[in-house]
């Protein structure tokens, strides 16, 4: 089995839940896409191939999820 090289363009983020999980972020200029990629160790598990428009709705709802959590978290009495 050949195993992907970590992305030129992109990133890799570590998985919080299991050793060794990480999920890939690509650019992929020629075919205008983003792959996002999910792996465990060195095999991939699974890949999404997102086009420019779709990426901007990806970060749209991450930071409206984000920020919905961040609402429902009480804030800390100091003093």
């Amino acid at each position: 089995m050949t195993v992907s090289p970590l992305p030129r363009r992109g990133a890799a983020l570590a998985g919080r839940d299991r050793q060794g999980r990480t999920l890939r972020v690509a650019q992929h200029r020629e075919s205008s896409r983003v792959v996002l990629s999910i792996w465990q160790d060195d095999t991939c598990l699974a890949t999404v191939r997102l086009a420019p428009e779709d990426v901007a709705r990806l970060v749209a709802e991450l930071s409206r999820t984000l920020l919905s959590d961040a609402r429902e978290v009480p804030a800390r009495r100091t003093g």
